[in-house]
């Protein structure tokens, strides 16, 4: 059963992982089940504070990459459409791009960077707003995005630590 329980974590944390970097999968809370996974082996080496810990930091992570985004976009003046243009211009950059066999670059790594700037320009420019608006507003988005993506990354990159180093 330990067995079993563990293969759910790997998979968890790889699928948690994926989901901090899509923004379709909530990626840091899938992450945290890794250990949750590993909790409910014979060992369970985690005591409830260290997993209520996790859980209060996975939470504000969770907030802090909603309202770094918004407040990215707007203190470099930009609207709502600025950040959904920056959310489909990721999607387009990750998954349409590739699939269509368009690669900016090594493993379409561009696309990830590129796909939300170029993103959150076109939304703010369909909104009326003028090009110079546009392009300030599009980079406030992309480095809130940015932004909320290291934490994550690096949430799901300790939970990692702490699954691996008490297996």
């Amino acid at each position: 059963m330990d067995i079993l329980l563990i293969i759910i974590g790997i998979i968890l944390l790889i699928v948690g992982i994926i989901g901090s970097i899509l923004p379709v999968l909530p990626g840091q809370a899938i992450a945290y089940f890794s250990l949750i996974m590993l909790q409910f082996t014979e060992d369970a080496p985690f005591d409830a504070d260290f997993l209520v810990v996790m859980a209060l930091i996975m939470i504000g992570v969770t907030v802090l990459d909603y309202v770094v985004p918004i407040w990215g976009t707007k203190k470099f003046g930009g609207t709502k459409r600025g950040i959904w243009g920056s959310a489909i211009g990721l999607v387009f950059g990750i998954i349409i791009l590739p699939i269509t066999g368009i690669t900016l670059g090594p493993f379409g790594i561009f696309g990830i960077i590129l796909g939300p700037f170029v993103g959150a320009y076109i939304g703010e420019s369909m909104g009326g707003t003028d090009s110079n608006k546009a392009f300030r507003a599009a980079l406030g988005s992309f480095i809130g995005f940015l932004t909320g993506t290291l934490m994550k990354l690096a949430y799901s990159g300790v939970v990692a630590y702490f699954f691996f180093s008490n297996l």
